[in-house]
């Protein structure tokens, strides 16, 4: 009996040391397989010739933080709904203005002067390294893979699962070379992966795809990394596109920053529309450096004064603690407290296309 009782003992102690020794490293293992290429370049007022940073902007928060939400989480259950169906076949060009359709999260088709833009494509069912584990999708996407016209451009924002996506990136690539842009690092870790030739944009750098339509990059207020290696060390970033039809912003993923959308204001001019993250913000108190609430989203509207904002980043994948719907209905109260025709702010349906003549 006690032979056995200490056979037993041994193997509680052998389970002991596995966890507290062998995870870690599995951990740190799988962590710095994932983690993408680093830049290297000179330093500048947001690059110390290591880390990127948003100079003015709240500090993003560490892994303490990090400890603090994952054990202090309320989340509120989402309800999957796999069954909606996408939406029209879109069109194969636009010229009559701009059209701007819905796919999901911060997937938007951009059409204007026969140019084809996808912002931050995902079409993959997790925003993960994984396959099988990962936030997963929520809703389908509003157009079917197979629909897409052609597509010219494709913009990402920053190098996070949800915006990067290299199972969708390598189906585009392969069906429709798209010209890529990407924030200063992306593209290293692009031609890494075997999709070649995307283009390297610091903030307010600009790239021309036509005659008519050109592409800035602008400041936002992020951070970026895929791995535990890789956290800071790739720039992120929004995009102004020009066309004849007039300006279009796209935050990408940003929190609110005192100055960043004034400054955007003033140097792009008047904009036409604003595409503005309004999800993945409770709790606040760790998701405000990083992500806006519908109430932030909406001074950012104040700020900016489009003709017309479109809210994103919501609804797709549980990124943080508020329900599927909450955003959608804090951004209506938040614009009835501001007093701001809810038309000027507009939440759209995955497949849904908006015209802008």
């Amino acid at each position: 009996m006690a032979a056995l009782f200490i056979f037993r003992l041994n193997w509680v102690v052998f389970a002991l040391l596995f966890l507290i020794l062998f995870v870690p490293i599995l951990i740190a293992i799988v962590g710095y397989s994932v983690s993408a290429p680093v830049y290297n370049g000179p330093v500048s007022d947001h690059f110390d010739g290591r880390e990127f940073m948003t100079p003015g902007g709240a500090e993003v928060h560490g892994l303490p933080q990090v400890l603090k939400w994952m054990l202090t989480r309320k989340r509120v259950p989402w309800k999957e709904n796999n069954d909606a169906e996408p939406g029209k076949r879109p069109l194969a060009h636009f010229n009559d203005g701009i059209r701007i359709t819905f796919v999901n999260h911060s997937t938007f088709l951009i059409q204007a002067d026969g140019v084809n833009i996808l912002t931050d494509p995902v079409w993959s069912k997790r925003a993960s390294p994984f396959s099988l584990m990962g936030p997963r999708r929520m809703r389908p996407p509003g157009i079917k893979f197979e629909d897409l016209p052609k597509i010219h451009a494709v913009m990402l924002s920053h190098n996070h699962y949800d915006h990067l996506d290299i199972p969708t990136l390598r189906l585009l690539f392969g069906a429709h070379h798209p010209r890529i842009i990407t924030p200063l690092g992306v593209k290293k870790f692009l031609d890494n992966e075997s999709i070649a030739g995307a283009t390297d944009l610091d903030w307010w750098d600009e790239v021309e795809l036509s005659g008519n339509v050109k592409v800035q990059s602008v400041p936002a207020q992020h951070f970026s990394g895929r791995g535990m290696l890789d956290r800071n060390r790739t720039l992120w970033c929004g995009y102004v596109i020009s066309t004849t039809a007039g300006k279009i912003y796209f935050a990408g993923d940003t929190g609110y920053h005192v100055s960043i959308f004034r400054e955007i204001a003033n140097r792009c001019g008047t904009l036409k529309i604003a595409i503005i993250p309004i999800g993945a913000y409770k709790p606040q108190w760790f998701m405000s450096p990083v992500h806006t609430s519908p109430e932030e989203a909406v001074r950012i509207h104040q700020e900016l004064n489009p003709g017309i904002s479109i809210g994103c980043h919501f609804g797709t994948f549980a990124l943080a603690d508020e329900g599927r719907d909450e955003p959608v209905i804090d951004l209506s109260n938040a614009l009835s407290v501001s007093r701001i025709d809810p038309e000027k702010f507009i939440v759209m349906e995955e497949g849904q296309a908006a015209v802008l003549e």
